[in-house]
């Protein structure tokens, strides 16, 4: 099993800065100033003496010499993870870059009476927990290409018969130089699963039980199995549900190992279903599921298929590109509170506009006695040749059938489709949808006010959506406006006479 990180182990005493190291190669190395803490040990800058350099490259991770975990990354690195060797497969894989932090030196020195062991590192950047913490989740294809480039380092480490254990993210972080790519680091927990060819026996210890971060450890682990292949790759698919979802099912029992576990098992024993119904809104969760089944289906001591697992993860092969993390929750689009104000008072103004020229259309033109009286002869013109109107009007279009030319038929039902599929502007489109259907010259099936007075049957917004021409083109033509207006004259004229000739006899 791999080392726990039990309360025997304790922080050492910080070194000074400026304190120069020697590693087992003869380079000299300058500490620079302490950045931070990673398990049990202290995490400083450094500069090497025959290159200084302002900006530092290099790490060194600093611990008692008694303590565990810093031993055990060393050994990795020694073993597994020297340069030659990834660049070797790099080559092999025709991969661009592997996640693994660059290992340049190790050895140990003495401080205060106490003995420390260092080892110096590549410098990363920011790890992928701080920019959890900041966004909650990441984008549902950030997470794939994360758990693909975590595939590349994992068939790694494992064809170098070393498992990691401890895959979260705390410990994927972002390149110094190049933040567009991730790297696994802190091998603290790493465990030699196969020595020389041999891959280690099942075997269920409980009081061994329960290692790891709880939130993401493989069921083996919890069931005190020394890890496999297939517990990095059920840790690693925890993490990505985590990534996507924000939470996992057993965030609330973390302090109950065994309801971990038995939520763990629940989640594994009902796959797909428990992982689909597990997805945020407007997400899928597809990948994760069938990446689950998978690593829940291999034997304890079988090789995993990782082309195959980054076909799950990636099926239409795209090309990996630079990672980019958001720095809001994926599937929600928030607009900004003054885009929505300005949006809705622009709506505001429009169908104030609008209604108020509709209300000048309805409100009487007649200022003069004039015009009233000439708008009631009009009337009564009307109302005298209303049947010669209808007449007129069924012999005009008789005429048009019989001698206008096929081409103005086909013109008229033309612009008669296209005005059914305009697309107005918003935000009419908004609230004003019923003036697009192909029933837009159906007067029934519109509002009230979509009506004009004035006897054209065409509005200003009719005119303003590209609907006048083709509406126009059922009025009255001015030949058959000068016919109506001359017979009511003379049906005037003959009725004047008859007037006056029963008047005066």
């Amino acid at each position: 099993m791999p080392p726990k990180r039990n309360d025997k182990y304790k922080l050492p005493d910080p070194l000074p800065e400026g304190k120069v190291l020697d590693d087992t190669e003869g380079r000299r190395w300058v500490l620079g100033k302490m950045i931070g803490s990673g398990g049990f040990g202290l995490i400083y800058l450094a500069f090497p003496t025959d290159k200084p350099d302002e900006d530092a490259r290099h790490v060194i991770k600093v611990e008692y010499q008694e303590n565990g975990p810093l031993f055990s990354e060393l050994k990795f690195y020694q073993r597994a993870a020297k340069k030659d060797c990834i660049k070797r497969w790099i080559a092999l894989k025709q991969l661009d870059y592997l996640g693994i932090p660059l290992f340049y030196g190790s050895g140990l020195t003495t401080f205060k009476g106490r003995s420390y062991r260092f080892m110096v590192m590549e410098r990363l950047g920011v790890d992928l927990q701080t920019l959890a913490d900041r966004s909650g989740t990441f984008e549902k294809s950030t997470v794939l290409q994360l758990a693909i480039r975590m595939l590349d380092v994992l068939e790694y480490i494992h064809e170098n018969e070393y498992i990691h254990g401890d895959i979260k993210a705390a410990n994927l972080l972002l390149g110094y130089k190049n933040p567009d790519r991730v790297y696994l680091a802190d091998y603290g927990l790493s465990y030699r699963y196969c020595p020389n060819g041999n891959h280690k026996q099942y075997q269920e210890n409980p009081r061994k039980g329960h290692n790891g971060t709880m939130e993401f450890t493989s069921l083996d682990a919890h069931k005190g199995v020394a890890l496999s292949r297939r517990s990095d790759l059920e840790i690693l698919g925890y993490c990505t549900l985590r990534w996507l979802c924000g939470k996992l099912p057993w965030e609330q029992d973390l302090k109950d190992p065994a309801a971990v576990q038995a939520a763990k098992t629940n989640l594994l024993d009902e796959l797909p279903e428990s992982v689909l119904r597990w997805a945020p809104s407007g997400s899928s969760c597809r990948e994760i599921a069938q990446f689950l089944e998978c690593a829940h289906s291999l034997a304890y001591d079988e090789k995993p298929n990782y082309q195959m697992l980054k076909k799950i993860l990636n099926p239409g092969g795209i090309p990996l590109g630079p990672l980019e993390f958001a720095t809001h929750r994926p599937g929600v689009n928030v607009r900004p509170p003054d885009n929505q104000k300005q949006q809705a008072d622009s709506q505001k103004v429009v169908t104030n506009q609008m209604q108020n020229r509709l209300m000048e259309k309805k409100a009487p033109s007649e200022k003069s006695a004039e015009s009233r009286a000439r708008r009631k002869q009009e009337q009564d013109e009307e109302k005298l040749g209303g049947l010669m109107n209808n007449r007129t009007t069924q012999e005009t279009t008789r005429r048009r059938q019989k001698y206008e030319p096929q081409e103005y038929l086909n013109e008229v039902k033309s612009s008669l489709q296209k005005s059914s599929c305009i697309q107005p502007p918003n935000p009419f489109y908004e609230y004003h949808q019923d003036f697009t259907s192909p029933d837009i010259h159906n007067k029934s099936r519109s509002p009230d006010w979509y009506t004009d007075d004035v006897g054209t049957g065409v509005t200003e917004l009719e005119s303003s959506l590209g609907l006048w021409p083709a509406m126009s083109q059922f009025t009255l033509s001015e030949e058959t406006k000068t016919g109506v207006y001359f017979y009511s004259l003379l049906i005037l004229f003959l009725l004047m006479l008859i007037f006056l000739a029963l008047y005066f006899l």
